[in-house]
C-alpha cells in the first residue's frame, strides 16, 4: 500500500512539472523584452534569429500551414512588399511548424503563383521549418483552444538592439494587414529618430505630437498646441 501511494506522488508530481514545464513555454515575450533568440534550419539556410545585427529591423511571422489559402495570399503580399520592407531596414522571417522539404515545395509553387493579376515575384525571405514547435512555444504562439500543433498568425516586431516592439496576434481565417505592419514600422522609426509620438490613425509624413513632458522646452516654429496637453509637430 504504501509503495503504490509512492509511486502514485511521484506520478502526480510528475504531471504537475510536466504541465509547469508547457506552461511556461506558452508564455508570450513581452513588449521592450528581449527577443527570445533561436536557431533553425529555413529554406535560405541555417538562420539564427534575431541574429548579430545592430543596424536591422526584423519581422518574425509565424503562419498555421503551407499550401492553404489564406497563408498563401500573405506570402504573395509579402513578396510584393519585400523591397519596400529592405529599403526600411527590415529583414523578414516566416515560420510554421511544417516541414523544410514542405516549405521549399510551397516557396516554388507560390514563385509562379499571378496573384491580383500582378507579375509573380520570387519569395526572397526565409522560410524556418519549426516541426519540433520549439519556437512557436517560446514566442506563445500556440494557443491551445485554437490548435497545440499550428501556430496562428503571429507577429513580432524586433528593433535593432534586439527589443520586441511591437506583437499581435491574428485569428487563423483572418488574414493579416501587411500595409498596417508596414505603417508600424515606420512610425516606431520615426518615434525614435525624431523622439516624437504619432497619433491615432497616422500616416508618414502627417504631423507627430511630442511628448508631454517636453511641451515647453521643444516650443518653435514647427510646433503648435492642439490643446494645452497636445503639442503637434509639422513634419517636413
Amino acid at each position: 500500500m504504501l509503495k503504490k501511494t509512492i509511486l502514485t506522488s511521484i506520478l502526480v508530481l510528475s504531471l504537475i512539472g510536466l504541465w509547469a514545464q508547457d506552461n511556461t513555454s506558452y508564455t508570450v515575450p513581452l513588449i521592450g523584452s528581449k527577443a527570445p533568440s533561436f536557431t533553425a534550419q529555413s529554406t535560405k539556410g541555417e538562420i539564427s534569429f534575431p541574429g548579430e545585427s545592430v543596424s536591422t529591423w526584423k519581422i518574425l511571422f509565424s503562419h498555421p500551414r503551407d499550401f492553404t489559402p489564406v497563408c498563401s495570399s500573405e506570402l504573395l503580399e509579402l513578396a510584393q512588399k519585400q523591397d519596400e520592407f529592405k529599403k526600411l531596414g527590415v529583414q523578414i522571417y516566416v515560420l510554421s511548424t511544417d516541414a523544410l522539404d514542405q516549405h521549399n515545395e510551397w516557396v516554388n509553387n507560390l514563385n509562379a503563383v499571378k496573384y491580383k493579376d500582378r507579375t509573380p515575384v520570387a519569395i526572397d525571405f526565409p522560410l524556418i521549418a519549426d516541426e519540433s514547435k520549439a519556437i512557436s512555444k517560446l514566442y506563445g504562439m500556440l494557443h491551445e483552444q485554437v490548435s497545440s500543433t499550428r501556430s496562428v498568425r503571429g507577429v513580432f516586431i524586433v528593433d535593432p538592439n534586439d527589443k520586441i516592439r511591437y506583437l499581435s496576434f491574428y485569428p487563423m481565417e483572418i488574414g493579416r494587414n501587411l500595409d498596417e505592419i508596414e505603417r508600424t514600422v515606420i512610425a516606431l522609426q520615426t518615434a525614435d529618430k525624431e523622439k516624437v509620438l504619432t497619433p491615432a490613425n497616422w500616416t508618414p509624413g502627417e504631423d507627430v505630437f511630442l511628448p508631454y513632458a517636453d511641451n515647453q522646452a521643444n516650443k518653435d516654429a514647427n510646433t503648435y498646441y492642439i490643446t494645452p496637453f497636445m503639442l503637434a509637430k509639422k513634419m517636413k
